[in-house]
C-alpha cells in the first residue's frame, strides 16, 4: 500500500481509506461478523484509515464498526466520524446537538476519540452556524481529548473557500469531484496548499455513475449524465477494462490528493479495489473516456443552499 501525508497533520494515510458506508446496510443488508471480516481484510492489505459517520444506515456503521473494532489496539487504525447531518433531511450544526452526537458517536464506535472530525455536509445550513456553533463544539471536544482533527465535507467545491476563509480546518472530504467526469476540485488545490489542509477525495466512481452497473435509482444525476457514463462505461468494456477499476486507479494517482475513500461491503470487494492503489492508469484510455464524457464534463447535481450551487 502507498501511503502519503495527509497535509500538515503528519499523519501518514494509504492512498486508499476505507468508506464504511456499506458496513452499515446503506447498500444491503449486512451483519457485524461480515462488517469485521471485511476491516479485517483492509488491516491485512495495510489500509487502517476507517471513515464512518451516524448518517450510515442510520448509525448503523458506526455501531458494526465499533463491534469490529473491539479488542483491536487503539494505535492500529485511524479513525474518522462526523457531526452534523444525521439523517438526509436532518442537518444540525448547532453547539448542542454536535457536542452530542460527537459523545453518541465515540459510545456507538467504543473510543475515548476520534482521530479525525468532520463537519458533514456543510452546505445545507448557514455557514454562520457551522463556524460559530458546529465548529466551535469540535473544538471544545479537541481540547477536552476527544478529538485529534477536524475537517468538512460537502459536494459543492464551493463551501471549501467560505469555510476556510472563516476557520482553520486540518483537512477536508470531497465527494465526487475528482473522477474521470468530474475534476473540478482541482481548481481548489492552491487553497487547500495555501492553508495546509489535507485532501481527502470520496466516491471516486461519482455514486455509481462510473461503474458497469450503474447508479442506483435514487442518484441525483441528470439522464444525459448517466447516459454519457454508461456509454463510458460500455467503451471501457470493449476494451477489456472495468472503468471503476480505471476510475479508482485514475483518482489515486493524483498526488495532491492524500488520500481517496473508497467504499466496500465485503472482504472481497477490499481486495480488489486494493489492486488499484499504486498503479498508473492506462493513461490513452483516460483521455479517450474523459473523450466520452467531455459534453457533461465537471457537472455535478444540487446540493444544499443556492449560494454554493451558482
Amino acid at each position: 500500500m502507498l501511503y502519503r501525508k495527509l497535509g500538515k497533520t503528519g499523519l501518514d494515510v494509504p492512498v486508499m481509506a476505507l468508506g464504511c458506508a456499506a458496513l452499515g446496510g446503506s447498500y444491503g443488508p449486512v451483519t457485524a461478523g461480515h462488517a469485521a471480516a471485511t476491516i479485517q481484510k483492509a488491516f491485512d492489505l495495510g489500509i487502517h484509515y476507517l471513515d464512518t459517520a451516524p448518517l450510515y444506515g442510520k448509525t448503523q456503521s458506526e455501531i458494526n464498526v465499533g463491534k469490529a473494532l473491539a479488542g483491536v489496539p487503539r494505535d492500529r487504525y485511524l479513525l474518522s466520524s462526523k457531526v452534523g447531518r444525521y439523517d438526509y433531511a436532518d442537518h444540525d450544526f448547532s453547539y448542542d446537538r454536535v457536542k452530542r452526537g460527537l459523545e453518541e458517536s465515540l459510545a456507538r464506535l467504543g473510543t475515548d476519540y476520534l482521530d479525525v472530525c468532520i463537519l458533514h455536509d456543510i452546505e445545507f445550513v448557514p455557514i454562520e452556524q457551522v463556524v460559530n456553533e458546529g465548529y466551535r463544539a469540535v473544538c471544545d471536544a479537541r481540547r477536552e481529548g476527544k478529538v485529534r482533527f477536524i475537517g468538512a465535507s460537502g459536494l459543492p467545491i464551493a463551501i471549501f473557500p467560505a469555510i476556510l476563509g472563516r476557520v482553520e480546518l486540518d483537512l477536508v472530504i470531497t465527494y465526487a469531484n475528482y473522477t474521470l467526469q468530474n475534476t473540478s476540485v482541482e481548481a481548489m488545490f492552491p487553497l487547500f496548499a495555501e492553508k495546509g489542509v489535507g485532501v481527502v477525495n470520496a466516491s471516486p466512481l461519482a455514486l455509481g455513475l462510473l461503474t458497469q452497473k450503474g447508479p442506483r435509482d435514487w442518484h441525483l444525476g441528470s439522464e444525459e449524465l448517466k447516459a454519457r457514463c454508461r456509454e463510458a462505461a460500455q467503451f471501457c468494456a470493449s476494451k477489456g477494462v472495468d472503468i471503476a477499476d480505471l476510475g479508482m486507479q485514475f483518482a489515486m494517482a493524483e498526488p495532491r490528493i492524500h488520500a481517496t475513500l473508497t467504499g466496500a461491503g465485503s472482504p472481497e470487494e477490499v481486495e480488489r479495489n486494493a489492486k488499484c492503489a499504486g498503479v498508473e492508469p492506462d493513461w490513452d484510455l483516460v483521455r479517450q473516456v474523459q473523450a466520452i464524457l467531455a459534453p457533461v464534463r465537471d457537472r455535478h447535481w444540487t446540493a444544499g443552499r443556492p449560494e454554493y450551487n451558482r
